[in-house]
């Protein structure tokens, strides 16, 4: 029998190992640890934040796969098995993120949070507004989610540019790429997104160095940013300085340096933060369950695995 192994820190594995009874019962699926189960027998780690050393203990693995959109907690592992890593790209993960993506630009946009303040405090205050093709919408990390997230914001009619290693083909964007494009990239936005991944290059990408490159001469009067990648590209005392000094209008930050984000964060009461807890695109158990038993099944009938990481490269 296949054995699967669910090395899940933070989330309830309930869910989980239900679907997967639901939809593959002639699979064995367990929570680690399991008593009385030999860790050499274990042919698939399905992991999200695997405490360091279980991973490596798996002697006969055969595949990796990140129930997450990001893979950096599993690459930090030092003794990382030799076998594929394999990534989630499922439709429901990209729409879930997209639709954040959007939700949080258009509140920028439209100047939402100023209206908020405005109820609360009981008073009719109107602003300039703008058409969406008045603002600059720049998107750092141009895979599979940010191209989707990228296609939806032209569809809404904001000038869209993307920036990524290397330059992709994504109808009403304008591409950048590589280092040496980057200032043209932040010269050009009004608003940015990242959703890059976490490796050695990206991490402390965002920092005060790169805000002061952003245009400041767009609608809203000072640059916006929105992460919705990883905590690590951030830095958050960074971000903290440039509201305070104006270089920066507004921050939506759904991933932090420490999640949970502790309760003496600065960030929670900021008026110029919007905090969210690292729900953009929550894995839901019901659609990554059915990829990951569709690769499984074509990997056991002798089919590749789609989707699998460079660890080099950090995705």
């Amino acid at each position: 029998m296949t054995n699967l192994a669910l090395v899940i820190q933070r989330w309830d594995p309930k869910p989980w190992v239900e679907r997967f009874n639901t939809y593959a019962p002639e699979l064995n699926v367990f929570v680690w640890p399991a008593e009385g189960v030999d860790p050499a027998s274990v042919d698939y780690a399905l992991a999200w934040l695997p405490p360091e050393g279980v991973l490596a203990g798996f002697s006969n693995l055969k595949a990796v796969f990140s129930l997450g959109a990001g893979v950096d907690h599993i690459l930090s592992e030092p003794k990382l098995p030799d076998v594929p890593l394999v990534r989630i790209v499922d439709p429901n993960l990209t729409m879930r993120m997209s639709e954040y993506v959007c939700l949080h630009v258009l509140m920028h946009h439209r100047q939402q949070r100023h209206f908020d303040e405005a109820q609360r405090k009981g008073v009719w205050s109107g602003r300039k507004q703008w058409a969406a093709s008045a603002m600059r919408v720049g998107v750092m990390g141009m895979g599979e989610l940010g191209r989707n997230a990228a296609e939806k914001l032209v569809h809404l009619g904001f000038q869209v540019n993307g920036w990524s290693n290397s330059h992709k083909q994504v109808e009403g964007v304008t591409s950048y790429a590589g280092q040496g494009e980057l200032d043209a990239f932040l010269a050009a936005t009004d608003i940015l997104v990242c959703l890059l991944p976490h490796t050695p290059a990206t991490e402390g990408i965002l920092n005060r160095t790169l805000f002061r490159k952003l245009a400041s001469d767009g609608p809203l009067g000072a640059p916006i940013i929105i992460n919705a990648g990883r905590g690590k590209l951030q830095v958050e005392a960074n971000i903290i300085a440039s509201l305070d000094a104006g270089e920066l209008g507004a921050a939506t930050l759904d991933v932090f340096e420490t999640e949970p984000l502790p309760a003496s964060s600065p960030l929670w009461n900021h008026p110029k933060v919007t905090v969210t807890p690292h729900n953009a695109a929550d894995s839901e158990p019901e659609a990554l369950c059915k990829y990951i038993l569709r690769q499984i099944k074509a990997y056991e009938s002798g089919g590749a695995l789609e989707n699998v990481v460079d660890k080099k490269a950090g995705y």
